[in-house]
């Protein structure tokens, strides 16, 4: 039997060893400069640890921010832990790496976004749904038109 190498996998190991990176030392040093981070993850994961509160408000995914009100960050091989303040009310958050959807920093315009089967499923259908409307009415294809970001970048 052949097996093959699972470069998916492999991948969202390595982004989540970035992400546990980056997080380990902003435990160490605090944030520096205007970072901070966008963290969206999946509520329903079994080792997600958050408030029932929270947890009824979002019950499939939730985004929370690092930036100017967290304490107590922890980082370990298989997640971290952090308090964040919701409306004045400090609550503390265990997350595994495993449950994080995606890890953003805007303010160097950095983001990863990690694929799950259902996303795949999902575009799959959309492909199969988008071959057959083809199929039925196949329009005439028009040329992309390529649009300069240029204007929107900060200076």
């Amino acid at each position: 039997m052949a097996r093959g190498i699972d470069y998916g996998n492999l991948m969202h190991r390595a982004m989540r060893g970035l992400i546990r990176s980056v997080l380990e030392d902003v435990a160490e040093h605090g944030l520096p400069g205007a970072h901070h981070f966008f963290i969206t993850f999946d509520t329903t994961h079994p080792d997600v640890a958050i408030a029932d509160w929270l947890k009824e408000r979002y019950p499939s995914e939730m985004t929370v921010v690092i930036q100017h009100w967290f304490s107590g960050l922890e980082v370990t091989e298989d997640g971290f832990s952090v308090t964040l303040n919701f409306g004045n009310s400090p609550e503390p958050l265990v997350i595994p790496f495993d449950a994080v959807r995606t890890f953003v920093d805007p303010s160097v315009e950095f983001g990863l976004r990690f694929e799950t089967q259902s996303d795949d499923d999902e575009d799959e259908e959309d492909e199969d749904e988008a071959d057959e409307e083809d199929e039925e009415d196949p329009a005439p294809r028009q040329e992309a038109e390529v649009v300069s970001l240029d204007q929107f970048r900060k200076t």
